[in-house]
């Protein structure tokens, strides 16, 4: 089997972070476009930083957007509850400024981390409680925040409240740096484990989808015949009595396999009722199928490599 160049891992882990990020982007641009490019730019930079002092390969980049993508999340669902006045500037800058120390404090640090960040092997979860350690007092900021009327100040205020908090967490993720990184060297040895696995679920996971494929299509035609033959509506769509296109009736094939209920589309036959009960039975036999496959796939997996060499 062919080996990626380092310089390929090195495109193809920068296509696949920004790739990433860009989708972040994209997500929370109710909060506005500015925002959004302001928070792509600044992921690229700093995900762009960490790969050049640390260029440990494609998991430790999805490890770090991955970190940098939850940040964002919660930077955002945190700043609207309890900074929604907050200026556009001082939230760009707030945004910046954990990021911006992170970076620095690698860019200082980057002789004794670069060590830590080429370290082989699997994860080691002795030193995990230390690891998280700065979670805690990042946390009670965030808990501070929400708890206190904040968001009943003016903008000023709350723009001022929004800069402050973010410094504090700047400074606790610049002294952190070291555990922050070792984590994120622990998750990209998890994803390393992850990615060799998934090679003996291929199978297995092939042929559930073909088989939840199959029963998907085939009961779609089943209530779409029936429907059609029928001399009144068999179906509720959107609460009022309807004919179902193919489009719904897979649509409700799919939903009814999978047993997640939407309720935009409902039997109203004891016939289509009985046909949809016999999906939904076929739908978790397929689910003990594919558990059954997994199992089974892993139990060679383990027969494998136990088997000494000669």
């Amino acid at each position: 089997m062919e080996v990626a160049s380092p310089r390929r891992r090195a495109l193809l882990a920068t296509g696949l972070t920004l790739a990433f990020m860009l989708l972040v982007a994209l997500g929370i641009s109710d909060q506005g476009w500015i925002f959004s490019v302001v928070t792509l730019l600044i992921a690229s930079l700093a995900l762009g930083g960490l790969h050049w002092i640390f260029p440990h390969g494609l998991m430790f980049a999805l490890g770090a957007a991955n970190g940098l993508a939850i940040y964002v999340s919660l930077f955002v669902v945190v700043g609207q509850a309890s900074f929604p006045a907050a200026a556009d500037w001082s939230r760009s800058v707030a945004f910046l400024l954990p990021v911006l120390a992170f970076v620095l404090a690698c860019w200082v640090r980057r002789n004794d981390l670069a060590a830590v960040a080429s370290a082989e092997g699997g994860a080691d979860l002795r030193h995990f409680p230390r690891a998280v350690r700065w979670l805690l007092p990042t946390g009670m900021i965030g808990i501070v925040s929400l708890s206190m009327p904040i968001n009943r100040a003016g903008p000023e205020w709350q723009s001022l409240a929004l800069l402050l908090a973010m410094a504090v967490i700047a400074v606790i993720g610049a002294v952190s740096v070291g555990h922050i990184v070792r984590l994120l060297v622990d998750i990209s040895a998890i994803l390393r484990q992850v990615g060799r696995r998934l090679q003996f679920l291929a199978v297995p996971v092939a042929t559930y989808v073909s088989l939840f494929a199959l029963l998907s299509v085939a009961f779609a035609c089943f209530y779409r015949i029936a429907d059609e033959f029928s001399r009144g509506e068999i179906f509720v769509l959107m609460g009022q009595p309807g004919r179902l296109s193919f489009s719904d009736a897979l649509h409700f094939s799919i939903v009814t396999l999978s047993t997640v209920g939407y309720g935009d589309i409902q039997p109203a036959d004891d016939g289509i009722r009985l046909l949809a009960a016999i999906q939904m039975i076929l739908g978790q036999l397929l689910l003990l199928f594919g558990f059954a496959e997994i199992m089974r796939s892993h139990g060679g997996r383990r027969t494998n490599d136990t088997i000494p060499r000669a």
